[in-house]
């Protein structure tokens, strides 16, 4: 099964417009998650989705010169974004993570990839924790039959926009799997959403990728273990809700 990470990015966010490619130590965010997502081993493909806005083409510049395909579609409608990039590049099984999420540790993409390949196709639909791990560390598996019928399916303003809620939202239809930290690690927050996360995230690279550009989740929990203050530069900022819940 062709199994495609699909990253949706673009540079109009409402709280932090430009933050994926907003730099530290000369490099901007979105080149530091694909440096990460190329060390996910069972992923065969990685491709940005993003809109057909010109104030996106700078995503899609640097995406041509780090070699990243990309697909352009709509801003509004992101599922019909998401459904057209895996059909374009032919995706099986797409692992679904977001341009906000510049640290995410790609030994946990793969520990769901391989979750979802053990279990295929009694799973539709496998989620990292939202209580468990720290926010910036997620990660949604799910197959071209579900998206499909998701892309299909979906009315609601909520569901065209935010992706996946189509599916989590109806656990009696989908067979949903999470996958739970031993560890409480949700205080923490590794996403970047606003000013302050992206303080804390610059601060996170700036001590750990000279020396080890190779980090993981671990190498950031222990960072923060010791260093409480970095912790305190965002642990006031609420993650922004869906605009409503819908079945």
């Amino acid at each position: 099964m062709k199994t495609v990470i699909i990253v949706q990015a673009r540079m109009t966010s409402t709280r932090l417009p430009g933050k994926v490619l907003k730099t530290v130590l000369g490099k901007p965010l979105l080149e530091y998650q694909l440096e990460r997502l190329q060390r996910v081993s069972l992923a065969d493909q990685i491709v940005i989705a993003t809109t057909v806005n010109e104030t996106d083409q700078p995503i899609v510049d640097l995406c041509d010169r780090l070699s990243i395909p990309t697909y352009r579609g709509s801003e509004e409608d992101v599922l019909a974004r998401y459904y057209e990039a895996a059909t374009q590049f032919a995706a099986e099984v797409i692992v679904r993570v977001t341009s906000d999420c510049p640290l995410i540790d790609p030994e946990l993409i793969d520990r769901v990839i391989a979750i979802y390949q053990q279990n295929a196709p009694n799973l539709d639909y496998i989620v990292t924790d939202e209580v468990s791990y720290p926010r910036g560390m997620d990660v949604e598996v799910f197959s071209m039959r579900v998206l499909e019928g998701t892309y299909k399916e979906a009315t609601h303003p909520t569901h065209r926009e935010h992706v996946t809620p189509f599916i989590y939202q109806q656990p009696s239809r989908y067979h949903i799997y999470t996958v739970i930290q031993d560890c409480l690690l949700a205080p923490y927050r590794l996403t970047v959403d606003t000013s302050e996360d992206f303080e804390l995230i610059r601060c996170i690279l700036e001590h750990l990728y000279s020396a080890k550009p190779q980090f993981n989740l671990h190498s950031i929990i222990d960072l923060l273990q010791q260093k409480p203050e970095l912790v305190a530069i965002n642990a006031h900022v609420r993650q922004k809700p869906l605009m409503e819940t819908v079945v």
